[in-house]
């Protein structure tokens, strides 16, 4: 194994980087200072986390937390100690080692060499602090990269170096990189007034708080690739006794349409799997003898099929169709306490669905009856559960750790924020259990609601359609394909396919009085919205339970949501250097 010797040396007030290649003496007035010494094994920017397990590995956690949770913006790290590594090799291919100079003693490098030989890929994340000189020799499945000093920042630096959230601009050209996924960014307050619309903001949220809106809310906003505002704010319940975290799980409710179901069909569509013009019978062999045969894919994506808007299916529980124990018959368990009849979704709420009258399409219809057809369609056409689907598609390679169906099934309650006290149907606090009625009856995954997700989730799904498919350094969907889906395609209504958007009437004032004509996403009866905004490279997530204990209107009577959303217009539309100071 060839080795790579670098002798380095840093000293405070002058730093210089020295190497067989020549680096070039660098300018602390450079932004990320991160070096990338050697692009061997994964290399860096990481591209498709999908396959990656990964682990950090440090002699002192605490010491490197920041490091830890910048790196778990981007995908789910665990974390071990040098003595753990071997201990627990098996149970990943890749470790990021990281450390000063000086904790990275001999015995140590021995145990990451001992990764190269059980073939594991392996980043050195090297900080230098004053004085320090270190002579290294590794090779092989090693990406190599060093921080000349160490600070909070530094940590953060390099952890969105090694993801690509900032380019790594330092050093040989051949040894740079681009910036390929969300930058969070500590201060940008130099370009926009940052300051003032925070404080506008906590107006509005402690506003919606006061008046019993919600208990409490993430918002989040992204602006050319970069995080210029993430916050949260009050608790998970009035009671006040945990208080909301930015990372914190929020049911989605029908923003699953857009970020669940909407994205399997855009792919089905563009691998040629689905045509759009065809019918709802040409996919689903149960609806060729009913009145939706002949509806065309198009029609009910744009919400013109003619479908009832919604049926209360819990209402039409029998006696011995739920109760409050699991057994070998009654295993959908749809909250605490409360199992349904198993298959009753395939036996009675899709033929139900099916057999339900239509009116004249072309006319807009809002119907979570849709989302049921296309999930249908989609699951039918792949044999693959829709859950199951967006996971592998989506979610694991682009690294939305948290976004999925059922979060009760995989976190800690602590995590998820609870929304309804359901006093008619479950009986109890939903926490973790989807809110909507009959997504829950299909066993927590539906077309139209189901997901779960943190505002950092979306915040990186919405860049993969302003980057018009592209992000992480790899190719999800075609640019045409996100621009016919999130484009204005109906003549009778504001809609794109599966899609909401800005609605051309300037007195609707819809998502906000100051968005444009190509803004795209969706909202959430729970109280969530997320809003793509093209024109302004801009990202808008709102999650809230406004739905706990029960269903508040205030949210929506206080317009919380598109005054925010306001807000941070007026803050990006005048940057700092067009103000005239007196």
């Amino acid at each position: 194994m060839k080795g790579l010797k670098i002798l380095i040396s840093f000293f405070f007030g002058f730093t210089g980087l020295y190497c067989g290649c020549g680096w070039a003496q660098f300018m602390p007035a450079v932004a990320n200072k991160t070096y990338l010494l050697s692009h061997a094994g994964l290399g860096v920017p990481l591209k498709d986390l999908a396959d990656l397990r990964m682990a950090v590995v440090t002699a002192d956690a605490k010491k490197y937390q920041v490091f830890i949770d910048q790196l778990n913006r981007y995908a789910h790290v665990e974390v071990l100690d040098f003595t753990e590594q071997g201990l627990h090799a098996n149970r990943f291919n890749t470790f990021i080692v990281t450390g000063t100079v000086d904790e990275l003693k001999a015995q140590q490098l021995y145990l990451l060499q001992c990764g190269l030989v059980d073939k594991k890929n392996m980043v050195l994340c090297t900080f230098l602090t004053q004085g320090q000189q270190a002579f290294l020799q590794l090779g092989g499945r090693v990406t190599e990269l060093l921080y000349p000093g160490f600070s909070a920042d530094a940590q953060r630096n390099m952890a969105m170096s090694i993801f690509g959230g900032l380019a790594i601009t330092s050093g040989d050209v051949s040894q740079r990189t681009t910036q390929t996924r969300l930058q969070y960014t500590v201060d940008l307050g130099d370009t926009y007034d940052l300051g003032k619309m925070a404080n506008r903001i906590d107006g509005i949220a402690n506003e919606a708080i006061r008046e019993r809106a919600t208990p409490g809310m993430v918002v989040m906003a992204v602006k050319d690739g970069q995080v210029i505002f993430e916050k949260s704010y009050g608790w998970h319940t009035y009671s006040r006794e945990q208080q909301t975290q930015v990372s914190d799980i929020f049911d989605l409710a029908s923003v699953t349409k857009v970020v669940g179901t909407t994205p399997v069909i855009m792919h089905l569509q563009e691998i040629g799997v689905l045509n759009l013009d065809r019918t709802i019978g040409d996919y689903l062999p149960a609806a060729r003898t009913t009145n939706k045969a002949s509806i065309p894919l198009r029609a009910v994506l744009l919400h013109e099929a003619g479908f009832v808007p919604f049926i209360p299916f819990y209402k039409n529980l029998k006696p011995g169709d739920m109760q409050a124990d699991s057994s070998a018959t009654h295993q959908v368990k749809v909250a605490e306490g409360a199992y349904l009849r198993n298959f009753y979704y395939q036996d009675r709420m899709w033929p139900e669905m099916l057999m339900t009258d239509v009116k004249p399409m072309g006319n807009y219809l809002y119907s979570d009856i849709s989302m049921y057809v296309m999930q249908e369609i989609a699951e039918t056409q792949t044999h693959t559960p829709i859950d199951k689907y967006v996971q592998q598609l989506l979610f694991d390679r682009l690294g939305m750790t948290t976004a999925g169906y059922n979060p009760w099934q995989r976190f800690d309650k602590s995590k998820i924020v609870p929304t309804e006290v359901d006093k008619s149907f479950r009986k109890g606090l939903l926490q973790g259990y989807v809110h909507d009625q009959g997504a829950a009856m299909a066993g927590g995954v539906a077309g139209h609601a189901g997901l779960f997700a943190t505002a950092n989730d979306l915040a990186i799904y919405g860049q993969l359609l302003l980057n018009r498919g592209h992000y992480g350094g790899l190719q999800f969907f075609k640019a045409q394909t996100v621009d016919l889906f999130t484009s204005r395609q109906s003549k009778t209504s504001r809609r794109g396919l599966g899609f909401d958007r800005y609605d051309m009437d300037t007195k609707k004032e819809y998502p906000s009085k100051l968005a444009n004509a190509s803004v795209y996403g969706h909202t959430g009866y729970t109280g969530t919205c997320f809003w793509v905004d093209p024109e302004n490279q801009l990202v808008y997530i709102f999650l809230s339970n406004r739905v706990h204990p029960d269903v508040s209107p205030k949210l929506l009577e206080l317009n919380i949501r598109g005054r925010i959303l306001d807000t941070i217009y007026e803050a990006i539309r005048q940057p700092k250097s067009s103000l005239i100071t007196l």
